[in-house]
């Protein structure tokens, strides 16, 4: 009846499990059918989505295999968030991998395992499935980094993707070694019981070895170095993918496990996290100033987001972390819009240009995809009014509450410098000579995607604020 029990809990995973496992054998007999297997993908992740819509309006929270794996509204909050991100990056893929020869059915799989690990992930409530998860959606994306095998620079992001990523869970694997053997267990709340009493050198080990993984993952600085490279190899529906649902992921699983297996010793943690959410500011900020390459500013781009994402984890606090998902909800957004309008960055002779020279005098010759652009490219930066203005805003109000005005101060203040590449690209859209090689779009699905992510990101935005208030803080709650 427990077995009975805690399937019915992870019913979301189990939908992705079967779905793609049977698509995968579709793939075997039809090679051909990669747009099909894509929509019945999609399809998964929309039933997936509903039985997580249904378990967060019932609340009910339980866990799962004596204590492995946990049914609650931060999870259930997380997974829609990562669903919604892959059904986006699956249904702006086909045309692109079409255009590169690399269109198979694989690739709709591999999203699907990849959402499975990442469900695993932010329901994990130990160090065992935690791991499970956490390989399960990497050992996916190294192989997506490296989809399209006639193109060298993808064959090179994946045997870098795959290098690091295995350095990265390496070191997470020694410092699970670490807590286990100082506090006897591997579940989050034996830990975090062990963790009330006087913690040793030993255990402080385990911590920063755990969290210097978690940063690999979430491309967090000083272990960012793989970010520029990945993102420039991989296909770029693939790197749309990974600045989204696996970075929601991760983030979630740093918050869970920071909080309710190191939660009581925050003075340990959280010099680590501030730390880290400063050098991401500082580095992707800085980073991207002489960058040519678009893909590369938004890798730093996102290394910088992900420092504001922190500051807010830094707090400790219900309102923090409620901060946090609201930025990552519009991060999300604004990340996955800018890939779409870089995937609509197409010559005449049908090859992708990815450079600063070739948007040179964009809103002269495509003044729909420029304006949409540049809605990104300030919404990313945090001016107001655009939406993203709002992500930043929560988080430092939520720093300063919590005590932590400096990190606030120093916060804002490098956010203006990060904004200098953000109105860079807008710069040679609108005021440099014509390039003029960027013809029109005919992939109406990343037209109308891209539209409606601009349209999310613009002042319209703001009416979602009530509502992502609520769900927020109801998903936050669940961690205190």
């Amino acid at each position: 009846m427990e077995l009975n029990a805690s399937l019915a809990l992870l019913r979301p995973e189990i939908i992705l499990t079967f779905s793609a496992l049977g698509l995968l054998l579709v793939a075997a007999w039809r090679e051909q059918a990669g747009r099909l297997i894509s929509i019945l993908a999609v399809t998964a992740l929309g039933a997936a989505a509903a039985f997580v819509v249904t378990a967060m309006m019932n609340a009910t929270d339980a866990s799962a295999f004596d204590g492995l794996l946990i049914n609650d509204a931060f999870g259930n909050f997380s997974k829609i968030l990562i669903f919604i991100a892959a059904a986006i990056a699956l249904m702006i893929a086909p045309r692109f991998l079409e255009n590169a020869g690399a269109m198979r059915a694989e690739y709709p799989v591999l999203i699907l395992l990849s959402c499975i690990g990442m469900a695993v992930m932010v329901s994990a409530t130990d160090l065992i499935s935690l791991y499970i998860g956490l390989e399960l959606q990497g050992l996916s994306a190294y192989v997506l980094a490296s989809f399209v095998r006639s193109d060298g620079r993808s064959a090179e992001a994946g045997l870098k993707y795959f290098v690091l990523g295995a350095l990265a869970s390496g070191m997470l694997l020694f410092g699970a070694s670490l807590v286990y053997g100082f506090a006897g267990s591997t579940s989050f709340a034996a830990i975090g019981a062990a963790m009330d009493k006087e913690v040793g050198l030993g255990l402080i080990f385990g911590i920063v070895f755990i969290l210097s993984g978690l940063a690999f993952k979430i491309s967090a600085a000083p272990f960012h170095m793989w970010t520029p490279d990945v993102y420039e190899g991989a296909p770029t529906p693939v790197t749309a993918f990974f600045a989204s649902a696996p970075k929601v992921a991760a983030i979630a699983l740093t918050i869970r496990i920071v909080l309710e297996a190191f939660g009581s010793q925050i003075l340990v943690w959280q010099q680590i996290i501030i730390a880290v959410a400063l050098m991401s500011i500082i580095i992707g900020a800085v980073g991207a100033i002489g960058q040519q390459n678009l893909k590369r500013l938004m890798a730093y781009s996102s290394i910088n987001n992900v420092g504001f994402i922190l500051i807010g984890l830094a707090t400790g606090t219900e309102h923090g972390i409620s901060a946090m998902l609201v930025y990552l909800v519009i991060y999300v957004a604004m990340t996955l819009g800018s890939f779409i309008c870089l995937m609509q960055l197409k010559d005449k002779n049908g090859g992708y240009r990815e450079e600063f020279v070739d948007i040179a005098g964009l809103s002269k010759t495509r003044p729909a995809l420029a304006a949409a652009l540049a809605i990104f490219m300030f919404s990313l930066a945090g001016i107001p009014p655009l939406f993203g203005f709002w992500g930043k805003l929560v988080v430092f109000n939520a720093t300063v509450a919590a005590g932590l005005l400096p990190l606030a101060v120093i916060g804002i203040t490098a956010s203006v410098i990060g904004a200098f590449y953000y109105l860079k690209v807008v710069k040679v859209m609108y005021f440099d000579d014509a390039a003029d090689v960027i013809i029109e779009s005919d992939d109406k699905v990343l037209v109308w995607t891209g539209g409606l992510l601009a349209a999310a990101n613009s002042p319209l935005g703001y009416f979602a604020i009530p509502a992502l208030g609520v769900w927020t803080a109801y998903a936050a709650r669940a961690l205190f």
